[in-house]
């Protein structure tokens, strides 16, 4: 079986949808399956050539044309993705979507969901008048309107949409969604667990700094438990962009000498920090998944997560995650549990451990394939 992917995410860009794409295909061709993946390649090389967008870890992949496939498995919806939609309508195959990212929840933060919204739209010829394109332009209820009327085109398009968690399979909602949806989290390479450790005060956050990730969320609950604690610490890991805001807001939350930021570091690096880290603190309410929770929980560092959303692992969905409302106090409250509370801690590591173990590449590539079957047989039906 020969399977086309498409991704608009580059190698090398720190995030899970990278990761994810990856390792899918690395699984599929291990399983002895031929695998096309479509990416954004620098602009003078073979492959799909893409321009970088200034300012912004992003390539817009250029126009190319892929090889005819079995199965199209769409990883995004950028221009790159968008030809995979076109592909398979082209050679009459299934469309196998993973939505990685909530665009209804990214709309009013990143121009360039609005903008891309708009060329997916083009691309799908769905007809729509000026004012139709022009309400996207405008925030709130109308362009949420506009997207989710884009997103209805495209899950029709769809033999099987694939969500990473029960969180993003319900959000399919808004779409009203003619496809068939299966729930099929990420797993995550094993980790080599912490060492032993007292406990410390160590609180520990890595993703991106931008407002989508919150970490004005973050910031002011760190600053409740340093009140309680001043011996506590605050590492955050991957921030590139709005350094010199979160500088300025750190120090008049009075936290200097407190709050460690270091930039994006190579994934392998990433575990280093679990291990030196008491507690992670994920303050998203946005993320479909979020590969860093299942990587800290294998790491055997328990996760306190501001989104009751995430509150299921993958693996097992007997011994939920440990959630709270994503608000100041109660993030504080719940960290400050995290770090005291032994029996919280033993429990809460233990489950997390289990819980990644149990969720293993294989399981992943086992429900990956019937997910195939079943495009297979939605299409040829």
């Amino acid at each position: 079986m020969r399977i086309a992917h498409f991704c608009d995410s580059h190698p090398g860009r720190p995030d899970g949808v990278t990761r994810s794409t990856e390792m899918t295909v690395r699984l599929l061709r291990e399983a002895g399956h031929e695998v096309d993946l479509y990416r954004p390649g620098p602009l003078l090389r073979p492959g799909v050539r893409s321009v970088p967008v200034p300012w912004r870890e992003l390539r817009v992949g250029l126009p190319f044309t892929p090889r005819p496939a079995d199965i199209v498995h769409a990883q995004t919806t950028g221009p790159i993705g968008m030809t995979g939609f076109r592909a398979a309508a082209d050679w009459r195959v299934p469309l196998v979507v993973t939505w990685h990212t909530d665009l209804l929840a990214y709309a009013d933060v990143f121009p360039e969901i609005p903008l891309g919204a708009a060329w997916c739209a083009l691309r799908l010829r769905l007809g729509w008048s000026p004012r139709e394109f022009l309400e996207l332009t405008r925030p709130g209820r109308v362009r949420r309107r506009r997207l989710e009327a884009l997103g209805t085109a495209m899950f029709a398009r769809m033999s099987v949409a694939i969500a990473p968690s029960d969180k993003t399979a319900a959000g399919f909602a808004a779409f009203g969604p003619a496809a068939e949806i299966r729930v099929l989290p990420t797993p995550v390479a094993p980790v080599a667990p912490r060492p032993a450790r007292d406990c410390g005060a160590v609180v520990l956050s890595v993703g991106r700094g931008t407002a989508e990730k919150n970490p004005e969320l973050l910031l002011q609950a760190f600053a409740r438990v340093h009140a309680v604690r001043p011996e506590a610490r605050l590492v955050l890991v991957g921030v590139r962009q709005r350094r010199r805001h979160l500088h300025r807001r750190i120090a008049a939350l009075g936290l200097d000498g407190s709050v460690r930021i270091h930039p994006p570091v190579p994934h392998p690096e990433v575990a280093g920090f679990y291990r030196s880290a008491d507690v992670l603190a994920f303050t998203s309410t946005t993320d479909t998944q979020s590969l860093v929770l299942a990587e800290a929980e294998a790491a055997g560092l328990p996760v306190v997560a501001a989104d009751h959303g995430l509150a299921i692992r993958p693996g097992d969905t007997r011994a939920g995650r440990f959630t709270c409302d994503p608000a100041p106090d109660a993030l504080a409250a719940a960290l400050l549990r995290m770090l005291d509370d032994d029996t919280l801690r033993a429990t809460t590591i233990r489950d997390g451990m289990a819980a990644a173990a149990a969720y293993t590449p294989e399981v992943f590539l086992h429900r990956l394939l019937a997910i195939y079957d079943l495009a297979s047989s939605i299409r040829t039906g």
